[in-house]
C-alpha cells in the first residue's frame, strides 16, 4: 500500500513540477532560495498526499499546498532574511543579436510582482496561469466575487507599479 502511494505520488509530482517551478519564481528572487523553497513544497506535498482525497484536480491542490508552503515560508523569513535581487546578475550567453524585449518584459512584470503582498501574489500567480476564477477561488479559499475583485484590484496596483 505504502509503496503504491509513494509510487502515485512521484508520478503526479513528474506531471505536475512545472506548477512547484512557477510558484518558486514568484517567491524568491534567485536560485538557490528557488531550490529551498522546491524543496519545502515538495516535503509539505508528500506530508500532505495521504489526505488527499481527490475532491479537485490534483494541480488545483498542488497549487493550494505550494502557495500556502510558500506563503507561510516566506513571512516567517521576511522578517530576518534578505534576499539579493535576481536584476543584480547579468548574463551573457550567447555572442549574436537577440531580442530580449518579451523577457525585459517579463522581468518587469515579475519586479512589479514583488511589490505585492502575498496574497496578490498568488492571485497574478493564478491568473497567468489561465486558471477561471473559480479554480482560483478554491485554490487560495476565498469566494469567487472577491477573487474577482481582489483581481481587479491588483491590475489597477500593476499598472500604477509599471506606469508611474
Amino acid at each position: 500500500m505504502k509503496k503504491e502511494l509513494e509510487h502515485s505520488f512521484v508520478e503526479e509530482l513528474e506531471k505536475n513540477q512545472n506548477i512547484v517551478h512557477k510558484v518558486c519564481r514568484i517567491y524568491t528572487n534567485n536560485q538557490e532560495a528557488h531550490n529551498d523553497l522546491f524543496q519545502e513544497i515538495t516535503i509539505q506535498l508528500w506530508k500532505a498526499y495521504p489526505k488527499f482525497r481527490g475532491d479537485s484536480k490534483f494541480s488545483t491542490w498542488m497549487y493550494r499546498v505550494g502557495l500556502n508552503t510558500a506563503i507561510t515560508l516566506y513571512r516567517k523569513r521576511k522578517r530576518s532574511i534578505k534576499t539579493e535581487a535576481f536584476d543584480a546578475f547579468q548574463y551573457k550567453i550567447k555572442s549574436e543579436p537577440y531580442d530580449d524585449t518579451e523577457e525585459e518584459q517579463l522581468k518587469l512584470l515579475y519586479k512589479a510582482v514583488h511589490h505585492l503582498n502575498d496574497i496578490e501574489k498568488a492571485l497574478v500567480f493564478l491568473y497567468l496561469e489561465d486558471k477561471s476564477y473559480k479554480e482560483i477561488s478554491e485554490t487560495i479559499g476565498i469566494s469567487e466575487v472577491n477573487a474577482r475583485v481582489k483581481m481587479n484590484r491588483v491590475k489597477t496596483k500593476l499598472r500604477t507599479i509599471l506606469n508611474p
